[in-house]
Formats: C-alpha cells, structure tokens, sequence
C-alpha cells in the first residue's frame, strides 16, 4: 500500500499527511523497519484522496453526525465517499479532539434535545451512536402507537433515542446507522429493542437490518456492538456481504515497538514512548501500591467465588473490551511486562490502536480524557466495513430520487 501511494505522493508528502518524519517514511520503503499496521487506514485514505484527486465536489452522499465523540462512525464513512454537513457532540473534552482531527467547516452544536430538527441541514445518511436510556413504555400498547402519526413521540420521548426519530421523520435520509451496546437487545426483557424496530419500521417506514458484530474481526481486542441500519426504501442489503480480515490479529500489532521501528509522530512526541531509550514512558507501569491492591482485590473475589478482578494480556492476546474507566486502574487490560515486576496500562496511543483509529489521529486531550473517548468510542474499521456495504444501497436511492426528481447534482450540496 505504501508503494502505490508513493506512486502519487513524494515522500515528504506523505510524511506530512501522516504526521511521521520523512526519515521514518524512507525507512519504511526501504524495508529497514516495518510499515506499522496501524497506518494501513491512513495510507487507504491518502490512496483514496489521490485516485480521485478528492475535492468539494467529489464527495458521492453527504452525512450528519449525532452523538459523535471523537468521530470513529465519521472516519469509516468518510473513507467511503461521505461528507459530514452537521455534528453534534455535547462533551467539551471529546468536541476538542473531534475538532482537532476533522475541523469545524460545518455547524457544530453540543446538546442535540434541545436543537430543532427543521434546522438540520439536508442529508443523505444519519450517523449516531446514541446512548440508551431506559424507555417507558408502560400503558402504550403497540395498537395505539402504531395508530398515531408520530406515536414514536409516547413511546421514546424522553430518550435520546427520540431525538434520533424525530430528526429521521423531519428529514426523510436515505438511510442510517445506529450503532449501541450489545445489551440493548435484551434491556427491558426485549421491550426497549421491540419499542426502537417498531419505531424506525412502522412509524417512520424504514427497512431496517441489525446485526451484533464483535471488533476482535478488525483489531485485538474483544468488543461486541449492535449495529442498525436502515434504508428509506427496498434495497437488497445483506450483512453476508461482510468481509472480515483472515489473520488473527494479536495485542502485538497495536503495542509500541522498542526495536526502533516505532514511528515517531510529530503531535505525540515522547509523550507515551520515548524513543531515545526505546521504551513506553514508566508512568504507565502500575505503582506497587495499585498492583497490591489489584490483586489482593481479585484474591478476595476468587474466594468468594467471584469473577471480578483485573484482565492480564499478552502479546499475543485479544483483550477484554476497552471502557471508558480505564483510566482509574486500567484493571480490565493489564499488560504483562517480561522485563518488569508489575505490568502496565496501555498508553492513549495503543488505545487509539486498539479502536482502530490511524496514527494520525490526534490526542490533544489529557491521558484520563482520553482513555474516557477511546473508551466510548467505536472500533472504526467496523464502521467503515459497514460503510462499505451500506453505501451502494444508498446511492441507489440517491439514483432513484435523482431520476423521480431530475436537479443538477451540484446542486444537492
């Protein structure tokens, strides 16, 4: 991949887009050190941008982006042709990051409830990985909310999963993805799951596929999420069109290397590795006083027969899932260190590895912030597999709406 990108970039171009020295780059295609995993997402991107001589006018759907924390459903449609007209993201912390890496060309708004959905701007896809509230659903029987126009306002007003509807009922997309934990199926006995499909089938006349996919397929590390998408109109959808990786990837791929193959990013300098002593930065390594604690804390647990305690890994391991309190203690993924008597967390950087994110994404936030987005964020290739899959269907009905209602194409954006 770097090969065909050097086809169309110099070397200091690609060094400058990836955020590497152009020494880091020339050792790469030299072979003396290895290109790292990591970047293969960034190098897909540059590759995309430069077969397309990508501008203003290349972008193929546009998209909104809801509940967007640092952008990692962005990411993966934006590497399929997509371009962001709205975010809203009402975490200061998380809209500086998001900032950082994407820009502020479009209207960004923090708390979604409040915003009129008259006043989003046209779209083709609605992105949003909405938190789940609880639903009340007490006293509305189906009957009723499907005898009503807008009945999905008794049945999720309330939630944030109503302001999802009534932008989708105000603004008609083409399509969505809605993406939450995997325990949303079964939260309420059912019902919350029930009262959602009933909404975006019945009341807003979608056709609407999910599916419960783990990120282990894409990165090391153990993370199963529902993932809804839905069509304004019949389309011939399938997630059997989805191709996972072959390899088993291992820990190993997202860790710093300490055999001087670590790149050196310009924005993260030795903030997590040093690379003079070719070494993760010792804070990182638990303090003897946590590690005591850890494990008298798990021992107590394993005698009551319990299963609470803290998650070692491996190199070679896949890890438990990545939270947004990993910065307390980071107990749920411990690295063993053979050099060392107690283990570390993993930095930010290898968090952001372990999402999915390129080397290139920017950390302008504390260490603890940061482990807090990470921790709430996606596993991005997922989203752009989805994406993948999702976006043939969508120009399709871009297509057909072209075809019933014949307007420039320029002049949709």
């Amino acid at each position: 991949m770097l090969r065909q990108a050097r086809e169309i970039y110099s070397q200091g171009k690609i060094a400058e887009m990836l955020g590497v020295s152009r020494r880091t780059v020339r050792r790469w295609e030299a072979g003396e050190t290895q290109c790292p995993v990591m970047v293969s997402p960034a190098l897909r991107e540059l590759l995309r941008r430069g077969m397309c001589n990508a501008s203003a006018n290349d972008y193929q759907f546009t998209f909104i982006d809801l509940f967007a924390g640092i952008g990692g459903i962005r990411m993966g449609f934006e590497s399929q042709g997509g371009e962001c007209v709205f975010t809203s993201e009402w975490n200061e912390f998380s809209k500086k990051t998001y900032i950082e890496n994407y820009g502020n060309s479009h209207r960004f708004v923090g708390d979604i409830v409040p915003f009129s959905a008259s006043d989003v701007p046209d779209h083709d896809v609605l992105l949003g990985g909405f938190p789940c509230q609880p639903f009340s659903i007490a006293g509305v029987s189906k009957k009723n909310a499907l005898g009503r126009p807008h009945g999905f306002e008794c049945t999720t007003q309330g939630t944030l999963f109503f302001d999802v509807a009534r932008i989708i009922a105000a603004k008609q997309p083409k399509a969505f993805l809605l993406e939450n934990v995997k325990n949303l199926i079964s939260h309420n006995k059912g019902n919350t799951f029930s009262v959602i499909l009933q909404t975006l089938r019945d009341e807003l006349g979608y056709e609407v596929h999910y599916r419960i996919i783990d990120g282990k397929h894409f990165t090391p590390q153990h993370r199963e999420r529902i993932i809804i998408v839905g069509f304004r109109g019949k389309t011939d959808f399938s997630w059997n069109d989805l191709e996972f990786p072959d390899k088993n990837i291992q820990l190993l791929c997202i860790l710093h290397k300490n055999d001087g193959s670590e790149p050196l990013l310009e924005w993260d300098g030795d903030r997590f590795f040093d690379h003079k002593s070719q070494s993760v930065q010792a804070k990182y390594t638990l303090t003897p006083k946590l590690w005591d604690y850890l494990q008298t804390y798990a021992k107590k647990h394993r005698a009551a027969g319990n299963g609470f305690g803290f998650g070692m890994v491996y190199p070679d391991s896949v890890t438990r899932t990545l939270s947004a309190r990993y910065y307390k203690d980071g107990s749920e993924i411990l690295l063993w260190q053979k050099d060392k008597v107690r283990p570390r967390r993993l930095t930010p950087r290898e968090c952001a590895r372990l999402m999915g994110f390129p080397d290139n994404f920017r950390i302008p936030v504390s260490d603890t912030q940061a482990y807090r987005q990470f921790g709430n964020s996606v596993v991005m290739p997922v989203m752009q597999e989805v994406a993948r899959i999702m976006i043939p269907h969508v120009k399709v009905l871009i297509a057909k709406e072209q075809d019933d209602n014949p307007t420039p194409w320029s002049s949709r954006y």
